[in-house]
């Protein structure tokens, strides 16, 4: 085999053959970690925090975040809980609102700014221009005395004892707190604002979340000439047709009225052909059915329903669907379930 390309050369410096992470080093980097998480909780300023809260609870507009580099991260991440709270609010980054982005800012709004150091020249030039448009300002910042803070309506202060980094520079803890703050405050409006498990659901629609909460059984059942149906005086032989060709691993053996009688599956059917033989030709559909199947209403959610599949005492992989008469109007089966993402 011929040698690698210059560019693709491994390390021939014994330091960089011998790198390793050892499960001792690791532990003590997460217990670091946790002591400056708790440092963070134990000086935070519940009073400041509270008061940012009702802040954000009381606008009457949309609440902007901002930041630089890896506080303009979280911030932007921050803008999207409350978006998905049903909360209106927005990331803006501090140089696109310079050249245009500031026009969505009204006097309605509040405008949370991000910074460790709370010295970042981008937001300390967004700043006169966000005051001009009539926004309240909040800076959220780690460091005391900063410019920042002092150009602001009011200050949050994230208590930093020291960035995990070994050189205190890499920004791995500052971020930490900051997503903590602005997380936890998202929920404290989630509650304020009562928002109820279904309205939560109605914002991630295509998230099994909101599936679960959203899509009932007459969503994702099968109806009409979808069902495996027969009547119970049918012979087994002559509905295999049916039993097969619905995808539904059954007949759902029903009266003249659609009254639902009972369930013949195609495990009845091995078994009734392992103990009765030939005399199989002979049997009807309604000898051999199960004629207490569990079932379930169109109302009820999809998610109730799968639970329903898997109880005890064995799981089964379809529920017929009846109304309130027990009229049969569909059938809802595992692989239904599953292919719509529950």
């Amino acid at each position: 085999m011929g040698s690698l390309p210059p560019s693709l050369d491994l390390p021939s410096d014994p330091k960089h053959r011998q790198q390793q992470i050892d499960e001792s080093t690791l532990l003590d980097l997460f217990k670091a970690q946790q002591n400056h998480l708790n440092y963070f909780f134990r000086h935070l300023d519940l009073s400041q925090a509270l008061s940012f809260a009702h802040t954000l609870l009381n606008s009457s507009g949309t609440i902007f975040f901002s930041g630089v580099g890896k506080s303009g991260f979280v911030a932007n991440k921050i803008s999207q809980t409350l978006v998905s709270l049903g909360i209106r609010a927005s990331f803006l980054h501090p140089v696109d609102a310079l050249h245009g982005d500031i026009g969505a800012l009204s006097s309605l709004d509040v405008l949370v700014l991000f910074s460790k150091s709370g010295n970042t020249d981008e937001l300390l030039r967004l700043v006169p221009c966000a005051r001009a448009k009539g926004a309240r300002l909040v800076s959220v910042t780690s460091v005391q005395g900063n410019a920042l803070a002092s150009v602001c309506d009011m200050n949050v202060h994230l208590p930093l004892e020291r960035e995990l980094c070994p050189f205190d520079l890499a920004p791995v803890t500052s971020t930490a707190i900051q997503m903590v703050f602005g997380d936890t405050v998202a929920i404290a409006l989630m509650g304020a604002r009562n928002l109820t498990k279904e309205e939560y659901a109605t914002n991630h629609p295509a998230g099994r979340i909101g599936k679960s909460l959203i899509f009932k059984v007459k969503d994702v059942m099968k109806k009409q000439n979808e069902l495996p149906v027969c009547r119970e005086g049918d012979l087994i032989m002559d509905q295999l047709v049916e039993l097969t060709s619905k995808g539904c691993g059954c007949l759902l053996v029903i009266d003249p009225d659609y009254h639902l009688i009972g369930t013949f599956t195609d495990g009845d059917l091995r078994r009734t052909l392992k103990a009765s033989g030939e005399a199989i030709f002979k049997l009807t559909v309604g000898e051999m059915c199960n004629r207490k199947p569990r079932t379930i209403g169109p109302d009820a959610m999809a998610v109730e329903a799968m639970k329903k599949m898997e109880s005890p005492p064995s799981p089964v992989q379809f529920l017929p669907v009846i109304n309130d008469q027990n009229v049969l109007i569909g059938i809802i089966t595992l692989h239904g379930l599953v292919s719509a993402g529950l």
